[in-house]
């Protein structure tokens, strides 16, 4: 993953609440858009006519994926494009394979997907690519080496998710006490790139003790069932890190209805606003963060029909234009990731702000 310079965490995360709206109102990587640039409005209007990209989201039953393709299907309808949005309802590899065949068998142009496994999808994908589709991961990567060759749609900066909400856990509990984190599935690229920051950043809090991570599997059944056995496992713990919007919202749900653990507990991580606005204005939850799904799929929608219209490339420096987005740079890989794009900072949600977004 890139890891640019930022300005110090505190001020960022500040900066992040002042600039809500105007991160989730098109924002780009570059700060310029199609409607103020001649040239990106002909980049953006030069996609082939009639593309057909498959979306493969974690599961098709997780609320922030159906966001995300959502906007995927906006950025293909802009294009005189069609989005077919195909998986499982497990977040498994087994599960996203037949939706990878479908695609090659439907003769697609492009694949966006969000990856379960960061390398049991490559023997498919790469069988895609050398059918003759592009390949684009969204929010969270595959790791495939050069084959097949790809471009990751990066929501935020990995490293900034992962120690900013480890700065919001520790401003509210005083940067002190036992912390877990409740994740996604054990194998999901981006929940662990996430924690491994955040590990790096508990070590400037040497008060706070990362006891457990635990696995939900962006499940709500199986969210609850390990949020009950940490906290009778470790009935002094402080704070809760759930980067899962099925996990964080599983958490406060249960919270909200045990009142008495909030006394010394408390829930941060990345939730949508609309599940969590209500557990913000009754106090069970302070602040969490996210960012725009719809932006992130539309950006990737824009991305899978610039790569297969020949607009837009892998090539580090390269630039493309996401419709109302603006326009995006091609950063280097990295020693984690391959060549991406990022959407923007995450925003902080708390009681000042949340009524303002409506995903």
């Amino acid at each position: 993953m890139h890891t640019p310079s930022f300005v110090p965490r505190k001020v960022t995360l500040a900066v992040a609440v002042t600039l809500a709206g105007m991160v989730l109102a098109a924002c780009s990587s570059s700060g310029t858009s199609a409607a103020t640039n001649p040239t990106a409005a002909a980049t953006a209007s030069s996609a082939k006519k009639g593309l057909t990209v498959y979306f493969i989201p974690k599961d098709t039953q997780n609320p922030y994926e159906v966001i995300a393709d959502k906007g995927g299907q906006r950025a293909l309808q802009e294009l005189g494009g069609k989005v077919v949005i195909s998986s499982g309802t497990a977040d498994t590899a087994a599960a996203q394979i037949p939706s990878i065949q479908a695609a090659i068998q439907a003769h697609a142009d492009a694949i966006v997907i969000a990856g379960n496994d960061p390398s049991a999808l490559c023997p498919s994908l790469n069988q895609a690519a050398q059918a003759g589709i592009k390949i684009v991961s969204f929010d969270s990567d595959i790791s495939c080496g050069s084959s097949p060759s790809h471009l990751f749609i990066n929501q935020a900066n990995t490293e900034q998710i992962g120690t900013s909400e480890v700065d919001l856990l520790a401003n509210e509990i005083g940067s002190t006490g036992q912390i877990a984190i409740l994740s996604a599935a054990a194998s999901a690229t981006n929940q662990n790139a996430w924690i491994g920051y955040m590990k790096q950043e508990l070590t400037k809090y040497p008060n706070m003790q990362l006891v457990t991570t635990v696995y939900g599997n962006d499940d709500p059944a199986t969210s609850l069932t390990v949020l009950q056995g940490l906290l009778s496992a470790y009935p002094n713990l402080r704070g809760i890190i759930s980067p899962t919007t099925v996990g964080i919202s599983t958490a406060a749900q249960y919270l909200d209805t045990h009142k008495s653990l909030l006394a010394n507990l408390t829930l941060t991580g990345l939730g949508l606003p609309s599940q969590m606005k209500s557990y913000v204005h009754d106090g069970t939850v302070k602040e969490f963060e996210l960012w725009n799904p719809d932006n992130l799929g539309y950006l990737a929608g824009y991305a899978a029909a610039g790569l297969a219209s020949g607009s837009a490339s892998t090539q580090t420096g390269s630039t493309f234009t996401a419709g109302t987005l603006g326009s995006y740079t091609v950063l280097a890989p990295t020693s984690t990731t391959g060549a991406s794009v990022v959407l923007g900072p995450p925003t902080v949600f708390n009681a000042a702000n949340v009524d303002q977004f409506d995903f």
